[in-house]
């Protein structure tokens, strides 16, 4: 087992890859780079059927690439206790999981039980009762020295970067303000698609991922990267203890209309029976998918919200929206028109300071030493942080830098103190914003 390695003997290909029931395309970004501690021989245990076909078919694109292809083995089992099989056979010591959350918690406490480091997608809680479940899980790996990492792919996308970065510079940004539940001092608003392109082709979504049963309400899934970014911003390096520093103050969710057309566009099948009961007067979807909270962290008043649209417009795509208001300086994270929408940092003077632009200038050194090539430009609202083009690499590279992320813990047993505890604050936030919201109807 990985974790009884002594140091120095991380040896290369000594993290074995065992991916689970993969249904979510994640699964297989995970593998579009190669990792010189990784065997690229994986195992995979599914059961057969389209969601495996859509994994397997994106795994060998990746390995028949005109460009720096992959070379990756994947050894399937498709038996019916395929997850027992894994369980028994052990061969590998990392399980990844992206795919259908309705079993994802059930999956992770029981691979942490048998002895499997974790490596899961989000969200790894989809209500109350899995994040009890959870707990379990953390406290088990905790126990028997195994790790058990979310992949939090938004920490990796350079304006969030930089966002925290001038955050962190207090002659410049001052201290993060408390705001009210009206005027929360921190927001973060995120717009997805349901029709979008992933590796250069239009994403096939699985008919699950409608099922709010299946996939989890909206706010319980991309709300789980925006929890997270508030913690890892607002908070850095900080332990957040749910039972003390989180409080939920409203929440709500609501759903998009999705025609039985537009359903078949994006996952190629008819509509399912078990979708039937969610269809409304005029035959269209009512998929859950959008949901919004406000809460109290370490007293400062955050917003999170999640909106999904079917289809962007030509030349959009998903988009992000960030405030994090210092009593110096507002820092805005905006994807619009105006944007290209491509994200963008905006800084905006909050006082009457005349050594404003000075102190900025000053923060600008620092954070430029730690990201080579950032400059500032003037705009009417304050400066714009200019961003040289290779740190845009992209939402699908962000894969590789997590999962190196998640195999450095694994080599030198590092993980930070605050790394566990905040994601059990965060899917705590997330699962009782979805708790309020239903009692809220």
């Amino acid at each position: 087992m990985l974790s009884a390695l002594p140091m120095g003997l991380f040896a290369q290909s000594s993290v074995k890859l065992i991916t689970l029931d993969p249904g979510h395309f994640h699964a297989a970004l995970i593998q579009k780079s190669m990792y010189p501690q990784v065997d690229p021989t994986v195992h995979v245990y599914s059961e057969e059927g389209r969601d495996l076909k859509l994994h397997m078919d994106r795994i060998e694109g990746y390995n028949k690439r005109n460009t720096d292809p992959t070379a990756w083995k994947e050894q399937v089992y498709t038996g019916k206790d395929f997850f027992q099989k894994m369980i028994t056979e052990k061969k590998g010591n990392v399980v990844v999981l992206a795919g259908n959350n309705r079993l994802k918690t059930d999956y992770i406490v029981q691979s942490i039980q048998n002895g499997f480091h974790v490596f899961a997608d989000k969200p790894m809680a989809i209500d109350s009762k899995g994040f009890k479940k959870l707990q379990t899980a953390f406290t088990t790996a905790q126990k028997n020295g195994l790790q058990l990492y979310d992949i939090m792919t938004e920490r990796y996308e350079i304006t969030t970067m930089l966002q925290r970065a001038f955050s962190m510079e207090p002659e410049l940004f001052g201290t993060l303000e408390k705001g009210t539940a009206e005027d929360p001092s921190v927001t973060k608003i995120s717009v997805h698609h349901f029709y979008k392109y992933v590796s250069g082709s239009v994403l096939t979504r699985p008919s699950w991922f409608f099922d709010d049963k299946q996939q989890g309400a909206g706010i319980v899934d991309v709300t789980t990267h925006l929890v997270d970014l508030i913690q890892w911003e607002c908070f850095p390096e900080q332990i957040i203890d749910y039972k003390k520093n989180v409080k939920i103050l409203n929440a709500r969710s609501w759903t998009t209309p999705v025609s039985s057309a537009d359903f078949t566009a994006v996952t190629k099948e008819p509509v399912p029976s078990y979708l039937e009961p969610i269809r409304d007067a005029n035959g269209d979807l009512q998929v859950k998918c959008n949901g919004e909270f406000t809460y109290q962290i370490n007293g400062v008043n955050a917003k999170v919200s999640v909106v999904w649209n079917y289809k962007a417009p030509e030349g959009t795509g998903d988009t992000h929206y960030s405030l994090m208001r210092g009593t110096n300086a507002a820092l805005i994270i905006k994807q619009g028109k105006e944007e290209q929408y491509k994200p963008t940092l905006y800084i905006e003077q909050r006082t009457k300071d005349p050594n404003f632009e000075q102190k900025l200038k000053a923060a600008l050194v620092k954070v430029e030493s730690k990201f080579p090539g950032i400059g500032l430009a003037k705009h009417a609202s304050g400066w714009i942080v200019t961003v040289p083009e290779k740190y845009n690499n992209g939402h699908e590279a962000h894969f590789a830098q997590v999962t190196e992320k998640f195999l450095g813990y694994l080599q030198n047993k590092n993980m930070p103190a605050w790394e566990v505890p905040n994601m059990i604050a965060k899917y705590y936030t997330t699962t009782k914003a979805k708790e309020l919201s239903e009692k809220s109807k």
